[in-house]
C-alpha cells in the first residue's frame, strides 16, 4: 500500500493528495555528491553500525531507555528520505487536517496541496542529515540517516567521518529514545499536532490575502539578520487561539531539539574527539547559504529550527547544571511537566515549578 492509498479513507478525498507530493519531490529532488561506491558502501556500512553505539552512549549520558532493545538504523539516500517523509506526514496529519469538499473541486485543493508538499520536500531533502521519524513502520517509528547529506557535509566542512557519522547519530538516537523511552510522548506530540491542524480552516482566507505581506516581512527579517521574530511563515498566518496551541508545539520540539543538540556535544571528546571542532563548522553552516536560500529557510521554518536547537539546548544546559540529569529527566515525567514557551526562555521559572 503506497502513502497515498494509506491515507485515503471511505470518507473520500484526503486532503493532501500524498503520491502527487512524493512524485512531485522525486522530479526536484538534486543529486547527492559523487562519491565512489566502495566509499559509498564504507558510509552505510558505518551509518548503520553507529546508531547501536551511538545509542548506547545517549542512555549511559541520559538514564533513559534501560532495557529498551537496540536497533540499527536504516540508511537512505534523499530519494528515499522523501518517501519515509510522505508516509510519516501522511499518517500525522489526514486524520486531523479538515476534509477537502467532494467532487472535483476537492480534488483539486488535495492536488494543489500534494504539489506544494512536493516542493517543500525536494528542498529539504538535500539538508536533512538524519530523522527519527515516531510515527513511520505503522507507529513503530523509523530512525533514518541520510548518507548523501552526511558525506557532502562531512567533506564541505572537512572533519573526520568517523566522528561526524557518530555525532550525528547521537543526535537522532536521543530523538528516538525520547519517543521510546517515553511511553506517552508520541501519543501527546500527535493529539497537539491534530489539535492545531484541525482549527486550520478558520481564518484561511484572510491568512492567504496576507501573504505577500508575510513574505516581504520574511524577507527583511533575513537582510537585517534578526535573531528573533515569528518561528515561521505558520506562525505569522496564525490566529490567536490557533497561536495557543501553536505555543506548545514550538515549545515541545524546542525541548526535543535542544536535548539531543546538548547530548551530542555533552557525550563528550572521549566518545567524539573532534566535538568541538565539529561543533563550530556545523553552527557556521547552518548559518550559510545566500539571499533567496535564507528566504525560504525562513518562510519554510527552518531558521526556526535553527534557533530551536540554540535555545533549546541552552535550557537544557542550564537546568542540567542546576539540578543534574535526573533532575532534568523530570519533564519527561507527564505533560505537565513540559516547559513552556515561556519557560524555556526562562529555565529558573521552569526551575522554580517543578523543582520548587
Amino acid at each position: 500500500m503506497n502513502a497515498a492509498t494509506a491515507a485515503r479513507t471511505v470518507e473520500g478525498q484526503a486532503p493532501v493528495d500524498w503520491e502527487l507530493a512524493a512524485s512531485t519531490a522525486a522530479r526536484l529532488v538534486r543529486p547527492g555528491p559523487v562519491v565512489p561506491r566502495a566509499e559509498a558502501d564504507l558510509a552505510v556500512r558505518r551509518l548503520r553500525d553507529l546508531t547501536v553505539i551511538a545509542e548506547g552512549h545517549v542512555r549511559d549520558l541520559t538514564g533513559l531507555g534501560a532495557g529498551l532493545p537496540l536497533h540499527p538504523g536504516e540508511v537512505v539516500d534523499r530519494q528515499g528520505w522523501v518517501r519515509a517523509a510522505v508516509h510519516g506526514l501522511a499518517a500525522l496529519t489526514d486524520g486531523a487536517l479538515p476534509r477537502p469538499a467532494s467532487g472535483p473541486l476537492g480534488g483539486v485543493l488535495a492536488g494543489t496541496a500534494g504539489v506544494q508538499a512536493g516542493v517543500v520536500l525536494a528542498f529539504l531533502s538535500s539538508r536533512v542529515l538524519g530523522q527519527y521519524d515516531p510515527f513511520g513502520d505503522a507507529g513503530t517509528g523509523r530512525l533514518l540517516l541520510v548518507a548523501p547529506n552526511v558525506v557532502g557535509a562531512q567533506r564541505v566542512m572537512d572533519v573526520p567521518a568517523e566522528d561526524f557519522c557518530l555525532w550525528v547519530c547521537l543526535h537522532e538516537c536521543t530523538h528516538r529514545l525520547q519517543f521510546t523511552a517515553v511511553p506517552w510522548l508520541r501519543d501527546y506530540f500527535a493529539g497537539q499536532v491534530a489539535e492545531l491542524l484541525s482549527t486550520m480552516d478558520a481564518g484561511a482566507s484572510g491568512s492567504v490575502s496576507r501573504l505577500p505581506e508575510v513574505l516581504r516581512a520574511a524577507r527583511q527579517r533575513v537582510r537585517d539578520s534578526e535573531g528573533s521574530g515569528p518561528v515561521a511563515l505558520v506562525e505569522l498566518l496564525q490566529s490567536p487561539e490557533q497561536r495557543v496551541l501553536l505555543d506548545r508545539l514550538v515549545a515541545l520540539s524546542t525541548l526535543l531539539e535542544g536535548h539531543a543538540d546538548h547530548v551530542m556535544d555533552a557525550v563528550g571528546p572521549a566518545v567524539v574527539p573532534s566535538v568541538a571542532t565539529i561543533r563550530n563548522r556545523f553552527t557556521a553552516r547552518r548559518k550559510g547559504g545566500g539571499l533567496l536560500d535564507r528566504v525560504l529557510r525562513t518562510v519554510l521554518g527552518v531558521e526556526a529550527k535553527v534557533r530551536q536547537y540554540a535555545e533549546g539546548s541552552a535550557f537544557t544546559g542550564h537546568v542540567v547544571g542546576a539540578v543534574g540529569m535526573s533532575g532534568f529527566n523530570a519533564v519527561w515525567d507527564a505533560p505537565e511537566t513540559l516547559p513552556t514557551r515561556a519557560e524555556i526562555s526562562d529555565p529558573d521559572a521552569w526551575l522554580r515549578r517543578v523543582h520548587p
